[in-house]
């Protein structure tokens, strides 16, 4: 668990400290009061804080990088508004066993008790998965508190986000967990057999995941020999791990992202290798370059070479197929196209321009010539009155104007004279000047 302490005295009882149970459940926190680390949600003016003392919870998403505590504070939410607490994994869970939940749920409303249903990883429920919680959630069955590592906007039906409120949970930042050392040491009456170089090195290691933190520490224990204190390169070798060259939540890792996309646009396959080098070395998750690779073929490259695109995403979706280490070559390979491609940011240019557009005239109708007629009505009015199909035009162009009446001609993709976008530019003179011929 990734909580820490606020006082010395709180979160264990002595039957709880046995050296069986793992150090991060014994130091699991006993009340939210207990909890730190997540301020901007249970400090005085958080988010959770004032939706307790109004006495009134909503269905939540909490989301967060693994070991902030997700599941810790959805238990002590229960307990803290005396509801029966209910957990579920979306990987272990079918219909049925949700049908059994929701039954559950109802027999205690019943009686006059409410049921906070926490589900983990709840971005792998599929859609219609997804669609089961909203009756019961509208009723008040239940209370959900989905927990998910992976970004609700991309995940989550909009018909459950539009019911839960979204809870952002932070990585813990270095304090945070030499606190939570601090903590263990005081639980296990013994210091840990590091130096300090190794003791940042061992935070750096744990990335901001206060379970990690505390894994690492049983590891340095078990592995220490009395009187024996380790080095930062002892630690690497007994814990078979690199301490991450920068933290991910501070300017390192956007100073590095930004070095990257720039290397890239700038046609360097060789610094843009390096900077993609220095950030998997670092720790950096991989898919997040993936990611960012397939962004930068669009913004930067564009239709100046189309294959660029498929490229990234190609190269994202090998990684994903075969993980760590062998996946990453493939994400080097999309580093070097994408670097050596010709650059164009004519779409990008001309999206923008397009959203700006649509954003000041988005309620113009677009012209009825265009639009279908599947009733009477309709085509009295004129809807695809003198549509022309192109297909049956000469050249397969019937240089109609698409745009709304009111609006007129907008012109927003301007390709340039590189890659696969000379090309392009010609088609586009070529269709303007039979237009203008045409019209």
């Amino acid at each position: 668990m990734s909580d820490l302490f606020k006082s010395e005295g709180t979160g264990t009882t002595p039957e709880d400290s046995g050296a069986n149970r793992p150090l991060a459940d014994r130091l699991r926190p006993q009340s939210l009061g207990d909890v730190v680390g997540q301020d901007h949600l249970l400090g005085k003016d958080g988010a959770l804080a004032r939706m307790i003392e109004s006495g009134t919870l909503g269905s939540m998403v909490f989301w967060g990088p693994p070991g902030t505590g997700k599941t810790t504070v959805a238990r002590l939410l229960a307990d803290e508004t005396n509801w029966s607490f209910e957990q579920i994994s979306a990987i272990f869970t079918g219909v049925a066993d949700l049908k059994k939940c929701f039954e559950a749920a109802r027999l205690r409303q019943t009686n006059g008790r409410a049921t906070l249903l926490f589900v983990d990883e709840i971005h792998r429920f599929n859609r219609a998965q997804q669609d089961s919680f909203l009756p019961v959630m509208e009723d008040g069955t239940i209370i959900l508190v989905g927990a998910t590592t992976e970004n609700p906007s991309f995940e989550l039906n909009a018909a459950l986000l539009s019911r839960a409120r979204v809870l952002t949970f932070r990585s813990h930042d270095n304090d945070a967990l030499e606190a939570l050392l601090k903590r263990a040491e005081a639980i296990e009456a013994n210091a840990l057999p590091v130096d300090e170089e190794a003791r940042l090195s061992l935070i750096r290691m744990a990335d901001g995941d206060g379970r990690s933190i505390l894994t690492l520490a049983e590891e340095v224990w078990r592995a220490a020999k009395p009187g024996e204190i380790f080095t930062a390169e002892d630690l690497q070798s007994i814990l078979q791990r690199r301490a991450p060259i920068y933290d991910k939540s501070q300017d390192g890792h956007y100073n590095l992202i930004s070095a990257l996309h720039k290397a890239v646009r700038g046609s360097d396959p060789d610094a843009a290798l390096y900077y993609l080098a220095r950030m998997l070395d670092a720790g950096e998750a991989p898919l997040f370059l993936g990611r960012r690779l397939v962004r930068m073929a669009s913004e930067d490259i564009g239709l100046a070479d189309p294959q660029a695109l498929v490229i990234a995403n190609a190269a994202k979706d090998a990684y994903d197929y075969l993980g760590s280490p062998e996946g990453e070559l493939a994400l080097a390979q999309a580093c070097v196209y994408l670097a050596t491609a010709p650059k164009s940011n004519a779409v990008y240019v001309a999206y923008k321009a397009a959203m700006r557009t649509a954003k000041e005239h988005g309620s113009l109708p677009p012209p009825k010539i265009i639009l279908n007629s599947p009733t009477k009505l309709m085509k009295s009015e004129g809807y695809g009155d003198g549509y022309q199909y192109d297909h049956d035009a000469p050249d397969g162009f019937s240089g109609q104007d698409y745009f709304p009446d009111s609006l007129g001609r907008q012109d927003f993709y301007q390709p340039v004279e590189r890659g696969f976008e000379r090309e392009l530019k010609k088609r586009m003179y070529y269709w303007s000047k039979l237009r203008d011929k045409r019209q």
